[in-house]
């Protein structure tokens, strides 16, 4: 029998704490009480250290019902690896445990999309992916994932990605138990309200469901949003799914943990149905 291919955890112990009951008490101080859970297609999470975005990240996911499978959408921040990267086989370990990668789904993305390459080198220091996986985790313990990392801002491909990933869950039936995530923060290192400023223009985007305008307005207002191919590729995926509305669950920049409005980072998580 094969050996299962393991991707060590990098940021553990930086991004988020090392101990699974650090990082359970830590998620479990930002859950809001009433929160109710829905049925979401996909959605926007940010993945700084969970000091700063983890509040904007779980009180987003503490409203999703994290599905069986979970597309994993973000930013290579390494510059390792090929520009559409995804790993077909193996498993993620985290604090919480192993998340298995489903092979099924991954391999026909593979097969599918010409722009995907099978890279493991791309996610292996890459952290946009692992610090959400332990939060969902939290929320549901048991669930496979397909890692995918965009190093791109050719839109058209990350459109027609989008497009085949939505192929594939159609053709496989897995509409109603796969969730697509996005993982990207917003503005960088610019003052509190030149971010919210521009952020807003971001977002609005996005709940409009428009990839093309998202890109315009990051060309247009030069906003630091790192995320914004995974953003693209889970719109442009979610609405060949049906998705057909937005919604903003929070907002917050990191001025309000360190007090300095002078240089922040934005953080939004946004829900799509």
């Amino acid at each position: 029998m094969e050996r299962l291919k393991i991707r060590k955890p990098t940021v553990a112990g930086q991004f988020y704490p090392l101990t699974e009951e650090a990082i359970r008490n830590q998620i479990r101080s930002f859950i809001k009480k009433d929160a109710v859970k829905s049925d979401f297609i996909g959605c926007l999470l940010p993945h700084a250290g969970y000091k700063y975005s983890g509040e904007v990240a779980v009180a987003t996911v503490s409203q999703i019902n994290i599905k069986s499978t979970v597309i994993l959408l973000g930013p290579n921040h390494t510059g390792y690896g090929a520009p559409f990267s995804i790993m077909v086989d193996g498993a993620w370990q985290t604090p919480l445990g192993d998340v298995k990668i489903d092979a099924e789904l991954a391999k026909l993305f593979l097969e599918r999309c010409p722009y995907l390459k099978n890279d493991a080198l791309a996610h292996r220091y890459e952290h946009s992916l692992e610090v959400e996986l332990p939060i969902l985790q939290y929320f549901n313990p048991d669930f496979q994932m397909v890692p995918i990392a965009f190093m791109t801002d050719d839109t058209a491909a990350l459109k027609k990605t989008g497009e085949a990933i939505a192929a594939c869950i159609k053709e496989t039936g897995r509409q109603g138990s796969t969730l697509i995530v996005a993982s990207s923060d917003m503005t960088h290192y610019e003052s509190e309200a030149s971010a919210e400023k521009k952020d807003k223009e971001a977002i609005q985007a996005m709940l409009e469901l428009d990839e093309d305008k998202l890109m315009k307005k990051i060309a247009s207002l030069a906003i630091s949003m790192c995320g914004r191919a995974p953003a693209v590729a889970m719109l442009s995926a979610a609405k060949h799914l049906g998705a057909t509305h937005a919604r903003l669950i929070q907002y917050q920049t990191s001025g309000a943990v360190t007090q300095d409005r002078q240089s922040v980072v934005g953080y939004a998580g946004i829900v799509v149905y």
